[in-house]
C-alpha cells in the first residue's frame, strides 16, 4: 500500500463532481515516424491510439483490462496503471494546434485511460483519491511527454511545447480494484494536507527547480521521483 500523508476530506464539499466522458482502451498500431529532428522510439508498437470502450471496463491494480502498454519501460506499473485527462484541455489543445495535427484530438488522443470533464485533473494534488464506479484511485503522478506521442500527433517540437503549456493530465495508481464506466461520477474523496499539486510536479520534473524540494513533502510520489530530487538537491548544495 502507498504511503500517505495527512489528509483533508472533501467528498462532501463539492456538490457536484465531475464525471468520466470516457474510457479508453488501447488500439495497438506501429510506432509513428519521429518528428523532425527526433531520436527513433525503441518500441515498434505503441498502445498510444486509444478509444472508448461501451460498458462497464474492469480495473485492476495494474491498469485497465483490454488495455495493452507496449513500452512496459517507461508506461504503465503500479504507479502509472490509469492516465487521466481533462476534455477541456484537450479542446485547448485542438484549438492551440489546429491544421499543425496530424489527428483530429478527442477523447484518447492524449493516450488517456479515462477522459474526464469538470475535474481540474491537473491541478489535483498528489496522493488525493477519486472513487469512480466501483473504484478508488490514487493520483500518483504528472505525465511526461515522449517522442512515440510527439510523432502520433505529428507535431514537431510538440514535448517542449507540452511542457511549456502545462496540461500534463494525472497517472493513478489504483487502491480499490472494481469497474468504471462512461458516466460515472469523479468524486474526490481527500486530498493530502501537503497540498502539492499535479502541476508543481511537473514544472518540477521538467525544469523548475525552484520547487525540488517540494517532491519530498508528498509521500504519494513514487521513489524514482524522490530519488531524482534528491539527486537535484545534492548537485544544488555543492
Amino acid at each position: 500500500m502507498p504511503v500517505t500523508s495527512p489528509s483533508v476530506a472533501v467528498e462532501h464539499q463539492r456538490p457536484d463532481p465531475g464525471q468520466v466522458v470516457t474510457v479508453n482502451l488501447a488500439q495497438v498500431m506501429d510506432t509513428p515516424p519521429p518528428v523532425r529532428g527526433r531520436p527513433k522510439a525503441r518500441f515498434p508498437k505503441t498502445g498510444i491510439d486509444k478509444r472508448p470502450a461501451t460498458g462497464p471496463v474492469a480495473v485492476r491494480r495494474l491498469g485497465l483490462t483490454g488495455d495493452t502498454i507496449c513500452d512496459t519501460v517507461n508506461h504503465g506499473g503500479e504507479h502509472q496503471a490509469v492516465y487521466a485527462y481533462a476534455e477541456e484541455d484537450t479542446a485547448w489543445w485542438q484549438a492551440e494546434l489546429g491544421e499543425e495535427l496530424r489527428i483530429p484530438l478527442g477523447p484518447g488522443s492524449l493516450g488517456e485511460n479515462l477522459t474526464t470533464r469538470g475535474v481540474d485533473v491537473t491541478g489535483a494534488v498528489i496522493g488525493e483519491r477519486w472513487r469512480i464506479g466501483s473504484t478508488i484511485l490514487q493520483v500518483s503522478a504528472p505525465r511526461l511527454p515522449c517522442v512515440v506521442f510527439a510523432g502520433y500527433w505529428g507535431v514537431d517540437q510538440l514535448v517542449r511545447r507540452f511542457a511549456e503549456a502545462g496540461r500534463p493530465g494525472a497517472y493513478l495508481r489504483v487502491l480499490t480494484e472494481g469497474e468504471l464506466s462512461a458516466g460515472d461520477p469523479v468524486t474526490v474523496l481527500d486530498r493530502p494536507a501537503h497540498g502539492l499539486t499535479v502541476q508543481e510536479t511537473f514544472r518540477a520534473l521538467t525544469g523548475d527547480r525552484s520547487l525540488t524540494a517540494r517532491l519530498l513533502e508528498a509521500p504519494e510520489l513514487p521513489g524514482n521521483v524522490h530519488q531524482q530530487a534528491a539527486r537535484w538537491l545534492a548537485l544544488n548544495a555543492r
